[in-house]
């Protein structure tokens, strides 16, 4: 078999997942539907240092027309002005808590969400990064509704808009999740691997989460997320990926090195955490990236092909397609630098270090 039918078939296969995965998520766009009921609905944010996120995120939430819900923000032992935001804003259905950072073995998001939901009231509980922002004030409503039709338990998660900078980098996130992973057939397997939660929105019947306590179970997890949907699929809680994008807004980051920063604490555990998982998928990636072009100038046009169906859906501009080399070999280097800062115990965000080191784990 030669290396052109090889790397063909392999960029078939991404293709095929890809288109597949993008006409599944066009038709589970949630619709303009009003809740089944009108259960109570904790909103649950972790902040810190998010000053600025908050001002745009809190105005559109407290203008939703959901009928009952309250939102709850944990400071996460900000040194910004995160605090002063919250307390300038004076409204019933906003409860505040201030936390001085997170205890020994805990990562700081997840001790700050775990903590919100010891304080919430709410029969349906919604986690949200403080860097979203909701598009309309019908959203919540539309998120519920579109949560309440899913055959239960279920968590409710989805792809969002992508906003803000550092786009050659971020939009790599969904080319990997379109591409590699099959959503309309990972609810029908029982791998654990076959799951996808985006922590920066998602939904659970309060029941669930008591029952499983994932933030709990995964308290030293930076990369979380990945890990709770994970979890949550083993024990019979399906996490089911939407097209969220009409719904709910991410402001990320500002820049390339803000996202740099940002993507290097996580791509390291995503590839495995380990030497020996990470070294085959960097050196797959390279191969991927590297040979198929020198065996052909059609596999150019093929990634080309990929990126651009990826970045349509997600709305990125066409600069950024058009400078698809430039972002793969943003990824190349960014896996690398992000398995060096894990080895050498250099990973830190907002001003905190995190890894196994830095939680005394090992």
């Amino acid at each position: 078999m030669t290396p052109a039918v090889v790397f063909g078939a392999v960029f078939a296969l991404l293709g095929v997942t890809l288109l597949t995965n993008l006409w599944h998520l066009r038709r589970s766009r949630p619709r303009e539907l009003r809740p089944v009921s009108t259960r109570r609905l904790s909103v649950l944010i972790p902040a810190r240092n998010e000053a600025e996120n908050l001002r745009r995120l809190l105005p559109s939430l407290l203008a939703q027309d959901y009928p009952d819900f309250e939102v709850i923000v944990h400071d996460d032992g900000s040194e910004d002005g995160t605090w002063e935001v919250l307390s300038s804003i004076h409204d019933r259905r906003l409860r505040a808590f201030r936390g001085s950072g997170p205890p020994s073995g805990w990562v700081g998001k997840v001790h700050a969400l775990y903590s919100a939901t010891r304080e919430a009231t709410g029969e349906l509980l919604l986690f949200l990064d403080a860097d979203v922002a909701l598009k309309h004030p019908a959203a919540l409503s539309q998120l519920v509704a579109h949560f309440e039709r899913l055959p239960q338990p279920a968590a409710l998660t989805g792809i969002t808009h992508l906003k803000g900078g550092g786009q050659l980098v971020v939009s790599l996130v969904p080319l990997v999740i379109l591409s590699l992973l099959p959503i309309p057939i990972a609810a029908r397997l029982r791998s654990k691997r076959m799951s996808a939660l985006n922590g920066q929105c998602w939904m659970i019947a309060r029941e669930d989460y008591d029952r499983l306590e994932p933030h709990l179970q995964h308290r030293d997890e930076v990369l979380e997320d990945i890990r709770i949907g994970r979890y949550l699929k083993q024990r019979g809680v399906e996490p089911v990926m939407a097209d969220l994008q009409d719904l709910i807004e991410v402001w990320m980051y500002r820049s390339v090195p803000d996202a740099w920063r940002g993507f290097r604490k996580n791509v390291y555990l995503f590839m495995g955490e380990r030497w020996w998982s990470f070294l085959p998928l960097h050196a797959l990636y390279l191969a991927l990236l590297i040979v198929p072009p020198l065996v052909s100038p059609w596999f150019v046009a093929a990634w080309y092909a990929l990126k651009l169906l990826s970045d349509r859906f997600v709305r990125c501009p066409a600069r950024i397609t058009l400078a698809t080399p430039v972002s793969l070999l943003l990824g190349a280097a960014l896996q690398l630098d992000s398995a060096l800062a894990h080895w050498s115990g250099r990973v830190d965000w907002k001003g905190r270090s995190v890894g196994r080191a830095a939680l005394q784990l090992d």
